[in-house]
């Protein structure tokens, strides 16, 4: 087989456009809510400690499926104990039009550079890990042309949260420590944090009442997993959510 050189040129340069482009998700949760649609970030996830294997699935066809569904984002677990990696993100960031979440635990700036080099166009920031550096990692994922979405499960950690500056602010569900689940959790974070603030609740949303629940709670978005990737239809089931 005979080299083109120059298609290889063009093919790798609109590979790295799609991986440079970055997205807003501010923009697409402002978008699905002006359409009068929930705003949901489908999350990719095929296992976790808490649930064992949940689906074994192909990250490009479950995301665009996601997408056809009318998610505003898609997030994607990157860490080795939710069977991910970088280039799952890498290979979704090539084949959808919508922001990519990078959801992992971030702990050093160099996996913000990481998250950039992959094409995230969002980060997740935990600041019951980062505490007093969540900001300095904000700001940082900010200057790479990035959003930075920072969870919190408590009141403590909303300081951390409202002081990095950070307009994305997403409310935890899950107790990191004991892995239950409370949605009360959202119901009392959320009328703690600014209206100028964009609240996403995250974990424990598997039906429509649930999804319902949260939304009265005052939040703007929802990210939801597990629910989703259970489904036998990923498209129905996401559009089952964004509908009202």
């Amino acid at each position: 087989m005979k080299f083109n050189f120059n298609t290889i040129r063009d093919e790798k340069l609109k590979e790295i456009r799609a991986i440079k482009e970055k997205r807003s998700l501010i923009s697409t949760i402002e978008e699905a809510r002006e359409k009068g649609l929930n705003p949901v970030i489908a999350e990719i996830k095929r296992k976790s400690p808490s649930m064992g294997k949940i689906r074994d699935a192909d990250p490009v066809e479950t995301a665009r499926q996601m997408e056809e569904g009318g998610a505003s984002a898609i997030s994607i677990l990157t860490n080795k104990h939710f069977d991910g990696n970088l280039y799952d993100l890498r290979r979704v960031k090539e084949a959808v039009k919508i922001p990519v979440l990078r959801k992992d635990f971030i702990v050093d700036e160099f996996q913000i550079y990481q998250s950039h080099g992959a094409g995230a166009d969002v980060v997740l920031l935990i600041a019951s890990l980062l505490k007093e550096k969540t900001k300095e990692f904000v700001e940082k994922i900010h200057e790479l042309g990035m959003e930075a979405l920072v969870e919190i499960h408590s009141g403590d950690e909303l300081k951390f949260a409202l002081d990095s500056g950070a307009r994305l602010i997403g409310i935890n569900n899950r107790d990191l420590k004991t892995l239950q689940i409370e949605l009360g959790t959202t119901e009392s974070l959320a009328r703690e944090i600014p209206t100028n603030r964009i609240i996403v609740s995250e974990s424990g949303i598997n039906d429509k009442k649930d999804l319902d629940r949260v939304l009265k709670a005052g939040v703007d978005a929802v990210l939801i997993g597990t629910s989703i990737m259970k489904s036998e239809n990923i498209e129905e089931r996401v559009r089952r959510f964004v509908e009202r």
